[in-house]
Protein backbone atom coordinates (compact mmCIF):
# COMPACT_ATOMS: atom_id res chain seq x y z
CA UNK A 1 0.00 0.00 0.00
CA UNK A 2 1.14 3.57 -0.56
CA UNK A 3 2.94 4.77 2.53
CA UNK A 4 3.74 1.28 3.76
CA UNK A 5 7.37 0.43 4.29
CA UNK A 6 8.85 -2.67 2.77
CA UNK A 7 10.66 -4.66 5.40
CA UNK A 8 13.05 -6.22 2.88
CA UNK A 9 13.51 -3.15 0.67
CA UNK A 10 16.94 -2.38 2.10
CA UNK A 11 18.12 -5.74 0.74
CA UNK A 12 17.24 -4.77 -2.85
CA UNK A 13 19.06 -2.65 -5.40
CA UNK A 14 16.49 -0.46 -7.14
CA UNK A 15 16.86 1.65 -10.25
CA UNK A 16 14.36 3.97 -11.92
CA UNK A 17 13.31 3.56 -15.53
CA UNK A 18 13.42 7.08 -16.97
CA UNK A 19 11.37 6.13 -20.03
CA UNK A 20 8.19 5.52 -18.01
CA UNK A 21 8.84 7.59 -14.86
CA UNK A 22 9.61 11.33 -14.91
CA UNK A 23 8.36 11.53 -18.50
CA UNK A 24 6.60 14.79 -17.57
CA UNK A 25 10.12 16.25 -17.77
CA UNK A 26 12.41 16.62 -20.80
CA UNK A 27 14.79 13.67 -21.17
CA UNK A 28 17.85 15.61 -20.06
CA UNK A 29 16.17 16.67 -16.78
CA UNK A 30 15.11 13.18 -15.73
CA UNK A 31 18.42 11.87 -14.32
CA UNK A 32 18.62 14.82 -11.89
CA UNK A 33 14.96 14.30 -10.92
CA UNK A 34 15.67 10.66 -10.07
CA UNK A 35 18.65 11.75 -8.00
CA UNK A 36 16.52 14.34 -6.21
CA UNK A 37 14.07 11.55 -5.32
CA UNK A 38 16.92 9.68 -3.64
CA UNK A 39 17.89 7.19 -6.34
CA UNK A 40 21.44 6.54 -7.50
CA UNK A 41 20.75 4.28 -10.51
CA UNK A 42 18.63 4.61 -13.65
CA UNK A 43 17.76 2.68 -16.80
CA UNK A 44 16.39 3.72 -20.19
CA UNK A 45 14.58 2.45 -23.22
CA UNK A 46 16.35 3.65 -26.37
CA UNK A 47 15.46 7.35 -26.09
CA UNK A 48 15.59 8.25 -29.81
CA UNK A 49 12.65 6.28 -31.18
CA UNK A 50 13.10 7.70 -34.68
CA UNK A 51 16.82 7.17 -34.90
CA UNK A 52 19.07 4.20 -34.18
CA UNK A 53 22.08 6.47 -34.86
CA UNK A 54 21.45 9.89 -33.30
CA UNK A 55 23.85 12.79 -33.62
CA UNK A 56 26.94 12.63 -31.41
CA UNK A 57 25.79 15.86 -29.75
CA UNK A 58 22.57 14.18 -28.58
CA UNK A 59 24.45 11.21 -27.14
CA UNK A 60 26.94 13.51 -25.44
CA UNK A 61 24.17 15.65 -23.93
CA UNK A 62 22.46 12.62 -22.37
CA UNK A 63 25.78 11.27 -21.11
CA UNK A 64 26.51 14.62 -19.47
CA UNK A 65 23.05 14.78 -17.88
CA UNK A 66 23.52 11.33 -16.35
CA UNK A 67 27.02 12.13 -15.12
CA UNK A 68 26.05 15.56 -13.76
CA UNK A 69 23.17 13.99 -11.81
CA UNK A 70 25.58 11.55 -10.19
CA UNK A 71 23.49 8.50 -11.10
CA UNK A 72 24.66 5.22 -12.60
CA UNK A 73 23.13 4.00 -15.88
CA UNK A 74 22.52 0.31 -15.18
CA UNK A 75 20.45 -0.71 -18.20
CA UNK A 76 19.81 0.46 -21.77
CA UNK A 77 17.57 -0.89 -24.53
CA UNK A 78 18.84 -1.29 -28.04
CA UNK A 79 16.76 0.51 -30.70
CA UNK A 80 13.26 -0.98 -30.57
CA UNK A 81 11.12 1.16 -32.89
CA UNK A 82 8.26 3.26 -31.54
CA UNK A 83 8.29 2.48 -27.83
CA UNK A 84 5.93 3.28 -26.25
CA UNK A 85 3.76 2.83 -29.29
CA UNK A 86 2.94 0.12 -31.79
CA UNK A 87 6.38 -1.50 -31.90
CA UNK A 88 7.90 -4.12 -29.60
CA UNK A 89 11.41 -4.25 -30.95
CA UNK A 90 13.06 -4.39 -34.36
CA UNK A 91 15.50 -7.29 -34.49
CA UNK A 92 13.10 -9.94 -35.85
CA UNK A 93 11.39 -7.61 -38.35
CA UNK A 94 12.82 -8.11 -41.87
CA UNK A 95 13.92 -5.17 -43.97
CA UNK A 96 14.39 -1.64 -42.69
CA UNK A 97 13.79 -2.35 -38.99
CA UNK A 98 16.34 -5.17 -38.85
CA UNK A 99 18.82 -2.89 -40.62
CA UNK A 100 18.12 -0.14 -38.10
CA UNK A 101 18.71 -2.56 -35.24
CA UNK A 102 22.06 -3.59 -36.71
CA UNK A 103 23.07 0.04 -37.24
CA UNK A 104 22.26 0.71 -33.58
CA UNK A 105 24.18 -2.19 -32.02
CA UNK A 106 27.58 -0.53 -31.76
CA UNK A 107 26.10 2.91 -31.08
CA UNK A 108 24.16 1.59 -28.08
CA UNK A 109 27.06 -0.56 -26.87
CA UNK A 110 29.55 2.30 -27.08
CA UNK A 111 27.16 4.65 -25.27
CA UNK A 112 26.63 2.04 -22.55
CA UNK A 113 30.38 1.53 -22.21
CA UNK A 114 30.97 5.28 -21.88
CA UNK A 115 28.78 5.27 -18.75
CA UNK A 116 29.80 1.91 -17.29
CA UNK A 117 26.41 0.36 -18.09
CA UNK A 118 26.60 -3.45 -17.96
CA UNK A 119 23.21 -4.55 -19.34
CA UNK A 120 21.70 -4.11 -22.82
CA UNK A 121 18.12 -5.16 -23.50
CA UNK A 122 17.12 -6.41 -26.97
CA UNK A 123 13.35 -6.45 -27.53
CA UNK A 124 12.46 -9.26 -29.94
CA UNK A 125 9.90 -7.53 -32.17
CA UNK A 126 6.39 -8.34 -33.32
CA UNK A 127 5.30 -11.03 -35.73
CA UNK A 128 4.82 -9.63 -39.24
CA UNK A 129 1.93 -10.66 -41.45
CA UNK A 130 3.07 -12.58 -44.50
CA UNK A 131 6.44 -13.57 -43.04
CA UNK A 132 6.97 -17.08 -41.72
CA UNK A 133 7.65 -17.25 -38.01
CA UNK A 134 10.66 -19.48 -38.65
CA UNK A 135 12.19 -16.86 -40.95
CA UNK A 136 11.70 -14.17 -38.31
CA UNK A 137 13.22 -16.39 -35.65
CA UNK A 138 16.27 -17.10 -37.82
CA UNK A 139 16.76 -13.37 -38.41
CA UNK A 140 16.29 -12.74 -34.69
CA UNK A 141 18.99 -15.24 -33.78
CA UNK A 142 21.43 -13.66 -36.25
CA UNK A 143 20.82 -10.22 -34.78
CA UNK A 144 20.89 -11.40 -31.18
CA UNK A 145 24.25 -13.08 -31.80
CA UNK A 146 25.59 -9.75 -33.09
CA UNK A 147 24.13 -7.97 -30.05
CA UNK A 148 25.57 -10.54 -27.63
CA UNK A 149 29.02 -10.11 -29.16
CA UNK A 150 28.78 -6.32 -28.86
CA UNK A 151 27.66 -6.64 -25.24
CA UNK A 152 30.54 -9.00 -24.54
CA UNK A 153 32.96 -6.50 -26.09
CA UNK A 154 32.02 -3.96 -23.39
CA UNK A 155 31.78 -6.50 -20.56
CA UNK A 156 27.97 -6.40 -20.49
CA UNK A 157 25.13 -8.90 -20.52
CA UNK A 158 22.45 -9.14 -23.21
CA UNK A 159 18.89 -9.19 -21.87
CA UNK A 160 15.94 -10.87 -23.58
CA UNK A 161 12.51 -9.91 -22.29
CA UNK A 162 9.15 -11.61 -22.06
CA UNK A 163 6.18 -9.26 -22.55
CA UNK A 164 2.48 -9.97 -22.05
CA UNK A 165 -0.08 -11.28 -24.51
CA UNK A 166 -3.00 -8.92 -23.71
CA UNK A 167 -0.95 -5.78 -24.36
CA UNK A 168 1.44 -7.21 -26.97
CA UNK A 169 -0.63 -9.70 -28.98
CA UNK A 170 1.86 -9.84 -31.89
CA UNK A 171 4.94 -10.39 -29.70
CA UNK A 172 5.97 -14.05 -29.68
CA UNK A 173 7.77 -14.14 -26.33
CA UNK A 174 4.83 -14.05 -23.94
CA UNK A 175 5.87 -16.66 -21.38
CA UNK A 176 8.93 -17.15 -19.23
CA UNK A 177 9.83 -20.45 -20.96
CA UNK A 178 9.65 -18.76 -24.39
CA UNK A 179 12.02 -16.00 -23.30
CA UNK A 180 14.44 -18.38 -21.61
CA UNK A 181 14.46 -20.63 -24.70
CA UNK A 182 15.76 -17.70 -26.77
CA UNK A 183 18.37 -16.94 -24.10
CA UNK A 184 19.56 -20.54 -24.33
CA UNK A 185 19.68 -20.46 -28.14
CA UNK A 186 21.76 -17.27 -28.17
CA UNK A 187 24.22 -18.64 -25.60
CA UNK A 188 24.52 -21.87 -27.57
CA UNK A 189 25.17 -19.94 -30.80
CA UNK A 190 27.79 -17.58 -29.37
CA UNK A 191 29.45 -19.71 -26.70
CA UNK A 192 29.76 -16.48 -24.68
CA UNK A 193 27.17 -17.26 -22.02
CA UNK A 194 26.28 -13.59 -21.59
CA UNK A 195 22.61 -13.73 -22.64
CA UNK A 196 20.23 -13.51 -19.69
CA UNK A 197 16.49 -13.46 -19.07
CA UNK A 198 14.81 -10.16 -18.21
CA UNK A 199 12.16 -11.18 -15.67
CA UNK A 200 9.45 -8.53 -15.69
CA UNK A 201 7.03 -9.55 -12.93
CA UNK A 202 4.26 -7.32 -14.27
CA UNK A 203 4.32 -8.86 -17.74
CA UNK A 204 4.51 -12.40 -16.35
CA UNK A 205 1.59 -11.76 -14.02
CA UNK A 206 -0.46 -10.38 -16.93
CA UNK A 207 0.19 -13.69 -18.67
CA UNK A 208 -1.20 -15.54 -15.64
CA UNK A 209 2.06 -17.32 -14.91
CA UNK A 210 2.85 -18.94 -11.56
CA UNK A 211 5.40 -16.37 -10.40
CA UNK A 212 6.91 -18.35 -7.49
CA UNK A 213 7.46 -21.24 -9.89
CA UNK A 214 9.01 -18.97 -12.54
CA UNK A 215 11.37 -17.55 -9.92
CA UNK A 216 12.36 -21.00 -8.71
CA UNK A 217 12.99 -22.27 -12.24
CA UNK A 218 14.66 -19.28 -13.84
CA UNK A 219 16.30 -17.06 -11.19
CA UNK A 220 19.71 -18.51 -12.13
CA UNK A 221 19.25 -17.41 -15.76
CA UNK A 222 17.89 -13.97 -14.86
CA UNK A 223 20.05 -10.92 -15.50
CA UNK A 224 17.56 -8.20 -14.59
CA UNK A 225 14.17 -7.86 -12.89
CA UNK A 226 11.53 -5.19 -13.49
CA UNK A 227 8.41 -4.53 -11.43
CA UNK A 228 5.05 -2.81 -11.60
CA UNK A 229 1.83 -3.71 -9.84
CA UNK A 230 -1.07 -5.46 -11.52
CA UNK A 231 -3.69 -4.41 -12.49
CA UNK A 232 -2.79 -1.00 -13.83
CA UNK A 233 1.01 -1.14 -14.13
CA UNK A 234 1.25 1.33 -11.26
CA UNK A 235 3.49 1.60 -8.23
CA UNK A 236 3.73 -1.30 -5.76
CA UNK A 237 0.64 -1.21 -3.55
CA UNK A 238 -1.68 0.14 -6.23
CA UNK A 239 -2.67 -3.38 -7.34
CA UNK A 240 -2.68 -6.87 -5.91
CA UNK A 241 0.72 -8.34 -6.82
CA UNK A 242 2.69 -9.48 -3.73
CA UNK A 243 5.84 -7.79 -5.00
CA UNK A 244 7.67 -7.67 -1.68
CA UNK A 245 7.21 -11.42 -1.26
CA UNK A 246 8.25 -12.11 -4.86
CA UNK A 247 11.44 -10.06 -4.55
CA UNK A 248 12.19 -11.88 -1.31
CA UNK A 249 11.83 -15.18 -3.15
CA UNK A 250 14.19 -13.94 -5.85
CA UNK A 251 16.82 -13.08 -3.26
CA UNK A 252 16.45 -16.48 -1.60
CA UNK A 253 16.88 -18.04 -5.05
CA UNK A 254 20.21 -16.24 -5.41
CA UNK A 255 19.26 -13.19 -7.48
CA UNK A 256 21.38 -10.21 -6.41
CA UNK A 257 20.93 -7.95 -9.43
CA UNK A 258 19.00 -4.76 -10.07
CA UNK A 259 15.26 -4.32 -9.69
CA UNK A 260 14.03 -1.81 -12.24
CA UNK A 261 11.06 0.36 -11.31
CA UNK A 262 9.17 0.32 -14.60
CA UNK A 263 5.74 1.50 -13.60
CA UNK A 264 3.38 4.38 -14.40
CA UNK A 265 3.16 7.15 -11.79
CA UNK A 266 -0.59 7.55 -12.34
CA UNK A 267 -2.23 10.97 -12.04
CA UNK A 268 0.52 12.45 -9.87
CA UNK A 269 4.03 13.71 -10.46
CA UNK A 270 6.59 10.92 -10.69
CA UNK A 271 8.40 12.24 -7.61
CA UNK A 272 5.27 11.40 -5.60
CA UNK A 273 5.11 7.81 -6.88
CA UNK A 274 7.76 6.37 -4.55
CA UNK A 275 5.94 6.67 -1.23
CA UNK A 276 5.91 2.87 -0.93
CA UNK A 277 9.71 2.80 -0.71
CA UNK A 278 11.56 4.17 2.33
CA UNK A 279 13.96 6.96 1.45
CA UNK A 280 16.89 5.03 2.90
CA UNK A 281 16.18 2.12 0.52
CA UNK A 282 16.38 4.17 -2.68
CA UNK A 283 20.13 4.68 -2.91
CA UNK A 284 21.79 1.55 -4.23
CA UNK A 285 24.29 -0.16 -1.99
Amino acid sequence: MPGSEWGTATEQRFNVNLSILFTELPLLERPAAAAAAGFTAVELWWPWVDSPTPERSELDALKKAIEDAGVQLTGLNFYAGQLPGPDRGALSVPGTESERFRANIDVAADFARSLGCKALNALYGNRVEGVEAAAQDALALENLVLAARAADRIGAILLIETLNQPESPLYPLVSAPAGVAVVDRVNEATGLGNARFLMDLYHLSMNGEDLPSVIERYAAKTGHVQIADNPGRGAPGTGTLPLEDLLGRLRKAGYEGWVGLEYKPGDRPSAAAFDWLPAEARAAR
